[in-house]
C-alpha cells in the first residue's frame, strides 16, 4: 500500500536531524515524536550499534524486548546467541565485531541489519502515536536496502537520506513495501559501468510469512533547488518533499560549487552559488524544510513565510538530555562551551580532508577528541568497521574495498594513492566512541570520540536555563515554537 500525498499541514513543522552513529537513537526520536514533531533515528552503522548494545548486557532489556517483536524469532534468537552477554562484557575487553559488508553480503549479515533497523524504529514508535523517521547516508550504500526493509517492517513513517543523490531509493521503497527484490547500482572505481547489489526480502527472511508494508514518505536531503528538481523528475519513484541543507549544518556538508577554495583556517569557502533560493524550492510544489543554522523561532517563522514547511534541527538535539552522545562527553562539551573562551573561529571546524567520503565534515574543536591533531596522530590506523570504504576493481577483475583512512600501506597496496590518505580520519570508530561504544583495539588502544555538530554549537548556551547544566528535547521544541 502506498501513501497518497497529505496536505502540507499534516507534515510536522520540526524534523529532528538523523545524526549518526546512534546520536539520534530511539530514545531521542521517541521524545521528539511524543511532542507531535518528527523524531528520526539514524540507521548509520545500526548493525554494530545493536551487537554492541547486546554485548554491553542490554541492562534495561529494551533491545531484547524489541527483538521479541521481530517477525522472525529464528533470526532474533540466532542474533542473541551470537552477541548477547549477560551482565555485559568487561569494559577493558574488545567488542566482537559484526562482519563487514560487501556487494554480496552474507545472509546472516543482512538478517542482522534488518533486525537492527527494525529494533531502532520499533523502540522509537513504542507506546505512542507520533511519527518516526529513519535517516540514512547515500554514501554508505551497502547496508541501505536491508536497513530500509527493517524500518518498513517496523512501520516507519518517513525515510530521509543525504550525503549523495539517492535517485534509486524511491523505487526501492516501492518494491520493498511489496516484499519484492530491490537493487542499487554501486559505483566501482576502475570498472566500466556499475556493479548491482540486490536485496530479496523473501530470501533474507527465509520462512517468515510476509505481508504488504506501508510505503513511507521519502525526503532526500539536497543542497540546491536544481538537485531537488532533478530528483523530483528523475528518481525511480515518488519523492514526497525535501530537506534543504546548507553548509552550516553538522556532519557531512555538500562541497562548494566550483573549485574547492579554502579560507585562512583551511575550511572550504562557500559563496553565492551555494545559497538556495527558497522561491525556487517553493516552485517545486513539494513541502521542504530548511536545515543548518535555522534553529531559532525567528528563523523558523522567516522560512515559513517564504514557503518552507519548517526546519530540521540537529545540533540542539545532539546535546540534549535524550541524545545518544555519551553523558560524559555531552556534559564536558557543554561545560567547556559555557566556561571557556571559544577557539579562534568558533567551536566548529569544517574539515575538507577528514572524511573518507571526500565530503567536508564538521568536527567540534573539543579537548580529548581526535579533533586535536596530537591525539589523531597517536591513533594507530585501522579499518575494522568499513562503512566508508569504496569499491574498486582488483587486478584479477574481482571487486575489493578500500578506505583512505585505513593503514596507508594497505590502501596503497590496493591501488589507492598515498596522497588520498593524508588527513583522513576513521569516522566509523570515532563516532562509535561518541556514543560510549568505542572499541578496545588489539594494541590496548581505546578509540577516542570525534563529536560533530553544526555551527549552532557556538550558540548552544541559549538552551541552558539559569541554575541548570542541561536541557531536554522537549525544551528544544518549546523554544523553537515559542
Amino acid at each position: 500500500m502506498q501513501n497518497t500525498h497529505p496536505m502540507q499541514n499534516e507534515h510536522p513543522v520540526i524534523i529532528q536531524g538523523g545524526m549518526g552513529i546512534a546520536v539520534s537513537d530511539w530514545k531521542l526520536a521517541k521524545s521528539v515524536s511524543q511532542t507531535g514533531q518528527l523524531g528520526v533515528v539514524s540507521g548509520t552503522a545500526i548493525n554494530s550499534v545493536l551487537v554492541r548494545r547486546l554485548q554491553d548486557g542490554d541492562a534495561e532489556g529494551n533491545t531484547r524486548r524489541a527483538l521479541k517483536a521481530f517477525p522472525s524469532q529464528d533470526i532474533a534468537n540466532k542474533i542473541l546467541e551470537t552477541y548477547f552477554i549477560e551482565g555485559g562484557k568487561p569494559a577493558d575487553k574488545p567488542y566482537k565485531r559484526a562482519p563487514m559488508y560487501s556487494i554480496n553480503s552474507p545472509k546472516a549479515l543482512l538478517q542482522l541489519t534488518v533486525a537492527a533497523c527494525f529494533v531502532e524504529v520499533w523502540l522509537a514508535r513504542e507506546g505512542h502515536n507520533g511519527k518516526v523517521g529513519l535517516n540514512l547516508l547515500e554514501k554508505i550504500q551497502l547496508p541501505n536496502l536491508a536497513c530500509l526493509y527493517g524500518a518498513l517492517l517496523a512501520d516507519v513513517d518517513y525515510v530521509i537520506m543525504g550525503a549523495g543523490i539517492p535517485r534509486e531509493i524511491p523505487g526501492a521503497l516501492d518494491l520493498l513495501s511489496q516484499n519484492q527484490t530491490a537493487t542499487l547500482k554501486i559505483p566501482v572505481m576502475g570498472m566500466e559501468g556499475d556493479a548491482v547489489m540486490s536485496f530479496n526480502p523473501q530470501e533474507v527472511m527465509e520462512n517468515t510469512p510476509l505481508v504488504p508494508l506501508k510505503r513511507p514518505y521519502f525526503f532526500p536531503i539536497v543542497s540546491s533547488a536544481v538537485l531537488a528538481n532533478n530528483l523530483k523528475k528523475k528518481s525511480t519513484g515518488r519523492v514526497d518533499g525535501f530537506i534543504v541543507e546548507g553548509p552550516l549544518a553538522g556532519g557531512h556538508n555538500a562541497p562548494p560549487r566550483g573549485p574547492m577554495k579554502l579560507n585562512d583556517r583551511g575550511e572550504p569557502i562557500y559563496g553565492e552559488r551555494d545559497a538556495v533560493d527558497l522561491a525556487d524550492m517553493k516552485a517545486l510544489e513539494l513541502p521542504f524544510w530548511m536545515a543548518g543554522y535555522y534553529a531559532t523561532p525567528e528563523k523558523l517563522k522567516e522560512v515559513q513565510a517564504q514557503g518552507a514547511q519548517g526546519v530540521q534541527v540537529g545540533t540542539l538535539f545532539a546535546f540534549s538530555d535524550e541524545s545518544g552522545v555519551k553523558l560524559e562527553h555531552r556534559e564536558k562539551a557543554i561545560a567547556d562551551i559555557i566556561s571557556k573562551p571559544a577557539p579562534e573561529g568558533g567551536w566548529i571546524f569544517t574539515d575538507p580532508r577528514s572524511s573518507p567520503t571526500n565530503f567536508p565534515f564538521k568536527a567540534a574543536r573539543l579537548p580529548g577528541t581526535v579533533s586535536e591533531e596530537a591525539l589523531y596522530l597517536q591513533r594507530q590506523r585501522i579499518c575494522d568497521l568499513g562503512y566508508l570504504r569504496h569499491a574498486y576493481k582488483k587486478d584479477d577483475g574481482t571487486i575489493g574495498q578500500r578506505c583512505p583512512a585505513e593503514p596507508v600501506k594497505d590502501y596503497v597496496k590496493k591501488g589507492g594513492l598515498e596522497e588520498d590518505t593524508v588527513g583522513r580520519k576513521c569516522l566509523c570508530n570515532a563516532l562509535m566512541a561518541d556514543v560510549g561504544m568505542g572499541q578496545i583495539q588489539a594494541n590496548g588502544q581505546a578509540e577516542l570520540p570525534l563529536l560533530t555538530a553544526g555551527d549552532d554549537l557556538n550558540n548552544i548556551v541559549r538552551m541552558i536555563k539559569p541554575g541548570q547544566k542541561s536541557y531536554s528535547a522537549k525544551d528544544v521544541i518549546q523554544y523553537l515554537l515559542a
